[in-house]
Formats: structure tokens, C-alpha cells, sequence
């Protein structure tokens, strides 16, 4: 086995936007495939657990932190490969920022991420929840996964349809949590392609005019700024794991219960037979405004879906909010609310 640098008692923290989390046990850097596979085998020569972690924007890490060896993935390199058809594939290590990404594939003219600018974490982390925002989803451009099998200790292609990709969901973070470590994503842009404006926000924004991809991830941007939902080391509002709840999507039969007693309860499109529902309506109809705290704890003033800290706060104190805000929507609505980011160490 290559040697591996492992360090001991690494506070987490500050791997992750909320600035929450105690140590992990042992710490590894992996900057290749090998690492990774190494990185395995020693966990289980030491009979401990295995946490992978990537941009550390989707983790909310426990106050006692990870008692076994975390993994950070810090696999970098991209290439670019034109296809037919006016297609280009990007190869991407599970390491690279993917707002660096977003960033080079709009500078090169490529369709395809335009409207996933600033959003936090790595590229490894995109097909774990199926990252989207502002009508665009990961899971229309990917076209595979490379990833390490732990059940059979072997790297391996999963391609696009392997991955069963829903709304914020893939079999990563679903029926085989922990068994994949991503390695790196394979996604398949168009060059010279036109912006997807399918967000009430980005239409109402650009009306009629046909944007440039340039112009509509600046708008993408400002957008998501004004909501606090692009890191910013002086905007204490950007501390946060992002959307803390996925947007429940729920029946049209139930749907159209909670209508007659809710009339202004908003909609927005799903599968046929379904409606999905904005987490924030509910949350804010549910007692919870922006700016609303509990200790250290609060949601953003900009933004009902992220739980912010506001400078000390615990897990516990996080965890407390969390379950106060799923308790009140489902009394009052009789829905649940199912969080977004990975809770570790719990």
C-alpha cells in the first residue's frame, strides 16, 4: 500500500460552509484513485467507519465530530472532448470546484451548467442529490459517474440511467448510501448552446431578450447573492448548508385538500399525478420568518430554506431548529419536511 498521509484529531469545521462539527479520528487527503482505494483498505484494517467528504456544503457534522477515518476527496483536472453533433464531453475530477467549472464551461460557450453558477462544493458532490437550481438539474447532462465500489473493492462506469436520478435523489444518497465513493463525472454540454430559462425568476428577468449564457449565470448569480445563497466571507447570512429542505412534492388528491383550506398555497410543476410545493411557503406559513432564531441558530434574513449559524452555533443547536421547523409544518400542513444536507457523526 502507498504510504498515506493521515492526520489525527482534524477539526472539520472549517471543511464545511456551516463552520459547524467537531474532529474526525483520522483525516486523509486523497488526491488520486489510489488514495481512495487506500484510504478504504486502512479503515477497515482499523475496524472503523468511513465518511467521504467534498466541498463540505451539504453536511451539517455532529458537536462530537466523526469517530473513524474522513476522506476528503481532493481529485483535481478537467478535460474537454469535442463529439458530433456539436457536443463537447467534460471529464471532471470529483476535487474540482464546481463553480470553477460552471465558470470555464460558460467562458467556452458550452450549454449546460448556466444556471447551476454558485452553487458551493465539488464536483464529486453534483450526482450525489441530483445538484440543481433554477430549472436546470445535473442529471441532464451527465453522462456517467466513475466511482469506487466498496462492495467489490473495484472503480466503475455508472451511466446516467444507473444512477436513478429523481428530484434531489440518485441511488448515491438513496438505496446505496456509502457503498460509492465518486471519483469523478463525465457530462455531456452543447457548444454554442442557448441558455435554459425555464425559472420564473430568469424569465421574468430577461422577458423577451435572448441572453447570452455569460449573462444569464451573472444573473444566476445576482439572484442567488441576494438571497445569501453564494458564499461570502462578510455576509454572516451565506453560513449555511444551502436549502436545509427539499420542496416537498406531494399528490394532487392531497394537494387539492390543502388547497381548500389553504387557498395561497403556491405550485410548481412535477410528474403527472403530483405537485411540488415550496418548502419556504410552508415554513414561513408554519411561524418561521426570515431572520427568526433560536440561539445561535436561525434562518437566513434572506432566504426561509437556509439555517444559518450566526457566528457559534452547535449541531445541536442547528438539529434543535431543524426538527422545531418539521414539527410545525407538519402539524399545521401534514407534511413532512425532509432535509437536504448529510448528518454525520450523529
Amino acid at each position: 500500500m502507498e504510504r498515506l498521509s493521515i492526520i489525527e484529531n482534524v477539526p472539520l469545521a472549517p471543511f464545511t460552509t456551516l463552520k459547524v462539527g467537531g474532529s474526525a479520528r483520522y483525516f486523509i487527503e486523497a488526491k488520486t484513485e489510489e488514495d481512495v482505494c487506500n484510504a478504504v483498505k486502512l479503515a477497515a484494517e482499523l475496524d472503523v467507519e468511513v465518511f467521504v467528504l467534498g466541498g463540505g456544503s451539504n453536511v451539517l457534522i455532529s458537536d462530537n465530530g466523526f469517530d473513524g477515518v474522513v476522506i476528503h476527496i481532493a481529485i483535481d483536472g478537467v478535460e474537454f472532448t469535442p463529439t458530433t453533433n456539436g457536443k463537447v464531453l467534460v471529464s471532471a475530477g470529483a476535487g474540482v470546484v464546481w463553480d470553477d467549472l460552471v465558470a470555464e464551461c460558460v467562458g467556452r460557450k458550452l450549454a449546460g451548467f448556466e444556471c447551476l453558477s454558485g452553487i458551493p462544493g465539488f464536483v464529486g458532490g453534483t450526482p450525489i442529490q441530483n445538484v440543481g437550481a433554477y430549472g436546470q438539474d445535473v442529471s441532464e447532462t451527465i453522462i456517467s459517474v466513475r466511482c469506487l465500489d466498496r462492495r467489490s473493492g473495484e472503480f466503475i462506469e455508472l451511466s446516467n440511467a444507473e444512477c436513478e436520478f429523481e428530484y434531489r435523489k440518485s441511488r448515491f444518497n438513496s438505496r446505496d448510501i456509502s457503498r460509492f465513493i465518486v471519483v469523478g463525472v463525465r457530462y455531456e454540454l452543447s457548444e454554442n448552446g442557448e441558455p435554459k430559462i425555464a425559472y420564473r425568476e430568469l424569465a421574468e428577468h430577461f422577458k423577451r431578450r435572448r441572453p447570452t449564457l455569460v449573462k444569464v449565470r451573472g444573473a444566476v448569480l445576482d439572484i442567488r447573492r441576494e438571497k445569501s445563497m453564494v458564499i461570502d466571507p462578510n455576509d454572516i447570512n451565506s453560513q449555511s448548508a444551502g436549502s436545509f429542505f427539499k420542496n416537498p412534492i406531494i399528490s394532487d388528491a392531497v394537494f387539492d385538500d390543502l388547497a381548500a383550506d389553504f387557498a395561497d398555497i403556491p405550485r410548481f410543476p412535477a410528474v403527472a399525478g403530483m405537485a411540488k410545493v415550496p418548502a419556504a411557503w410552508l415554513i414561513e406559513q408554519a411561524g418561521f420568518a426570515k431572520g427568526t432564531r433560536k440561539g445561535n441558530a436561525g434562518i437566513s434574513q434572506n432566504h426561509t430554506l437556509a439555517i444559518v449559524n450566526y457566528g457559534a452555533a452547535t449541531a445541536v443547536e442547528i438539529n434543535a431548529l431543524k426538527r422545531d421547523i418539521q414539527h410545525a409544518v407538519r402539524e399545521k400542513f401534514g407534511i413532512e419536511l425532509v432535509p437536504e444536507p448529510i448528518f454525520v457523526g450523529f
